[in-house]
């Protein structure tokens, strides 16, 4: 994660005329976003818009079929040590290890993402942010869909980012955990990460500095977002 003050205006995520075909369908079209260091970008749009599709594309899960995805000027590749290195997804739900408790789980992300002898700490902090300390050692199946939703989060956030792609990161969440994760994507932008996220929810919307609505694949619409009660 970039530390305060350390400015860089140029974009971290870069789609360029980025189109998505399966077969003869076409989900994505021409699909042109810049993202920078320390900005927020919400995507919002109905079912079967290509939200979910343009995620997978900045995050290099899927290759557009045309256009070009550019992660810090270089073509965005998740298997890529560099983009494993700096980006962080929330972008399937079931992505967990199911033998492991909730604090192994954590565990083993901090230290393959290079935390060391400061582990034990930043897992404690994980837990404790997403109210998990009490089900730490609880397996997955043990878990309510949001505490599994919670887990997964805080999977993301023990990562180094620097750039952050979550798919309605607030599902399954209740009122108070979907305003805290409001607050926390806003800190981490502040600090300078790069957040993209599709969401339904009013809360994560109003936290953005951008909306956009994706129609039948297009970018249609653009909005700044009301920050106000972000803050």
């Amino acid at each position: 994660m970039r530390s305060p003050g350390t400015a860089d205006t140029s974009p971290l995520l870069r789609l360029t005329d980025v189109g998505r075909t399966y077969g003869d369908h076409a989900v994505l079209r021409s699909v042109t976003l810049d993202i920078r260091p320390g900005e927020f970008v919400v995507i919002m749009g109905d079912n079967g818009s290509g939200k979910s599709t343009l995620l997978r594309v900045a995050c290099g899960r899927e290759q557009p079929t045309s256009g070009e995805a550019l992660f810090a000027g270089r073509p965005v590749d998740e298997d890529a040590t560099d983009v494993r290195s700096r980006l962080a997804t929330v972008i399937d739900p079931g992505a967990c290890y199911p033998d492991l408790t909730v604090r192994e789980h954590l565990m083993l992300v901090a230290l393959a993402h290079g935390h060391g002898d400061a582990a034990d700490d930043v897992v404690e902090e994980a837990l404790a942010e997403h109210r998990l300390t009490d089900h730490a050692d609880a397996v997955p199946t043990a878990l309510s869909s949001g505490q599994v939703q919670s887990m997964l989060l805080a999977a993301a956030f023990v990562r180094p980012h620097d750039l952050l792609v979550l798919d309605e990161p607030e599902q399954r969440l209740d009122s108070r955990a979907r305003h805290d994760l409001a607050r926390r994507l806003a800190d981490h932008r502040d600090r300078g990460t790069a957040v993209l996220a599709v969401t339904h929810h009013e809360a994560v919307g109003a936290a953005a500095d951008r909306v956009l609505t994706l129609e039948d694949g297009v970018l249609a619409s653009a909005r700044s977002a009301d920050r106000r009660g972000s803050r």
